[in-house]
């Protein structure tokens, strides 16, 4: 689906990512993790063209960029705006109808049927910036779910969530990927890679390992990975290493 032939991508002429070589397939579910710097929100803005490459390229197979879907960081999207949980997530379909059409029975019934997939049936009137952190998250999950995109890209989703949350919206992500979807997730949480993600690819400037998880995630690894000083992943090494 996408392959990153010595790819290099950065802000100003300061790399992030250095002659990268990796290729998505069809139906991958992965999760992105690395420490804070290391390029990773980065490498998802670089497939959507939000950043251009410095160097090498990426290679769009059998897939359009309006095929793909982006889940920002949720402290990237202004809560400001006076708008209902409802109308927030019929965003999700202007690429169909545009931003200023009426929105239809059927497009309605699509939009209270996603809301309830979260965990948000009731919540359709609440305004965004009511709404805690927890259950803005299933919004814009619920935004992601009626796009019916081939490839969703997701810039740490479950970041500030609680436990339920989490384990609501990974079922949502289950339920996407089973359906055909291919997912990348920057993900911190190595319980959470471990337990729900089948191949994991780690960036600290460069590509230190892409592969199963349970073959790339090792203590080896992430010590590598965090050996550049930002140490985000240092938890987690304790934590592999204690249990070696």
């Amino acid at each position: 689906m996408l392959k990153f032939e010595n790819l290099t991508i950065g802000y100003n002429r300061h790399p992030a990512v250095h002659h990268l070589n990796a290729t998505i397939s069809e139906g991958d579910f992965i999760a992105l993790i690395g420490p804070n710097g290391a390029g990773k929100s980065t490498l998802l803005k670089t497939i959507l063209g939000h950043v251009l490459p410095l160097e090498g390229k990426v290679l769009f197979n059998n897939i359009s960029k309006t095929e793909i879907s982006y889940l920002p960081q949720s402290s990237a999207v202004d809560r400001k705006f006076p708008i209902s949980a409802e109308q927030f997530v019929a965003t999700g379909l202007w690429h169909e109808s545009g931003p200023f059409q009426r929105i239809t029975k059927e497009q309605r019934e699509k939009i209270h049927h996603a809301l309830r997939r979260v965990g948000m049936h009731g919540f359709e009137k609440r305004p965004i910036n009511a709404l805690s952190g927890g259950q803005f998250q299933r919004v814009l999950f619920a935004r992601k779910l009626i796009q019916n995109a081939r490839l969703l890209l997701l810039d740490e989703p479950f970041a500030a969530v609680d436990e339920q949350t989490i384990e609501d919206l990974m079922k949502v992500l289950i339920e996407l990927h089973n359906s055909g979807a291919t997912i990348v997730a920057v993900v911190h949480n190595l319980e959470l890679v471990r337990k729900y993600f089948p191949k994991t690819m780690i960036l600290s400037r460069e590509l230190i390992g892409f592969g199963l998880t349970a073959e790339v995630i090792t203590t080896e690894n992430l010590a590598r990975a965090s050996s550049i000083g930002f140490g985000d992943v240092k938890a987690d090494i304790c934590e592999v290493s204690h249990h070696a």
